[in-house]
């Protein structure tokens, strides 16, 4: 049994959606490592192959072309491990198959973030928020170690981020009223953006998805991070961005609580504006569809209106 060569991603991802075309394969690697293989549990979400294997261990394979994830995944988990008070998966088993490289890492315990964020009640949703803030200010306390090697570097990523935005917002199809400003916006970004300050680990999606939770006598609390694939070194502020657009949805009292969770005593104008150009300059960014504030795109009539919008005080 061999894992095939796939010409892109689209290839990957018809592969991918046929598990029985590598599932096979998949637990023939768990074999090897002397793991059982009785109850595997595919995962149809994800931008890898994931398959857990029982309650406690999880194999990811990454094809070829994703490389750079499986790298960045394995370089996270081990500079982080030891370092932060929230568990994140450890590696147990590392290797290669027809190459294709994958991790097998620890199972953690807790309740998705997605299934359970939008059932919760308003307190709860700000102690969560100043949680993550913390979380994000704990990862970035880390010493980068490897980390610092991964390509793109802060300053060469920014500057292609920036070359494409216009077009990429115009693709995607951003109103017209917003486009306009974007010129400016992406001026004023070459000097609101720290390009050569000391980096710090970017997750880059801390968003309801990867994370756990787990529910003690009525209160809901962070349990667990994963999904490490996407990291860069770079400027702090850019890790904001996910629980901003995902999460906060505009609410005063949630900005606070993410923004003093992370250290920010204050929201003055220069912060609103770089974290505004770090949302439009985001390596995921789609405004259209990760804004979750509803009716944001008539309630505001340029950037500047939109920066106060998602980032209200």
């Amino acid at each position: 049994m061999k894992l095939p060569h796939l010409a892109d991603a689209e290839a990957f991802r018809a592969f991918r959606s046929d598990p029985p075309r590598w599932l096979p394969i998949a637990l023939d690697i768990a074999r090897s490592h002397g793991l059982d293989t009785s109850a595997p549990h595919v995962f149809a979400t994800g931008t890898n192959l994931v398959v857990g294997l029982g309650e406690k261990l999880i194999l990811k394979i990454f094809p070829p072309l994703l490389r750079a994830q499986f790298v960045s995944e394995r370089g996270s988990l081990a500079q982080l491990a030891g370092r932060l008070h929230l568990p994140i998966p450890e590696i147990v088993a590392e290797g290669e198959r027809d190459g294709w490289p994958y991790l097998v890492i620890t199972r953690l315990a807790g309740t998705l973030g997605s299934e359970v964020w939008p059932l919760l009640a308003e307190d709860q949703k700000g102690r969560l928020l100043r949680q993550i803030g913390e979380t994000i200010a704990a990862v970035q306390r880390a010493p980068l170690g490897p980390l610092a090697e991964i390509e793109p570097g802060w300053d060469a990523f920014m500057r292609a981020q920036m070359q494409g935005c216009k077009a990429r917002h115009t693709r995607l199809g951003l109103a017209p009223k917003f486009l306009e400003g974007l010129d400016d916006l992406l001026r004023d970004a070459a000097k609101l953006i720290p390009m050569d300050a000391p980096p710090v680990i970017l997750v880059g999606e801390y968003i309801p998805q990867n994370f756990l939770l787990a529910c003690d006598d009525d209160n809901w609390s962070l349990a667990g991070l994963f999904d490490f694939g996407d990291v860069l070194a770079g400027w702090r502020d850019y890790d904001l961005l996910g629980p901003s657009a995902f999460m906060a949805a505009g609410r005063p009292g949630r900005v606070r609580s993410l923004l003093e969770g992370f250290g920010y005593a204050t929201l003055d104008y220069a912060l609103k504006r770089r974290l505004m150009a770090l949302m439009l300059l985001h390596r995921a960014s789609d405004l259209n569809s990760h804004v979750c504030i509803e009716g944001w795109q008539d309630r505001a009539n340029d950037l500047a209106e939109l920066q106060d919008l998602i980032w209200p005080g």
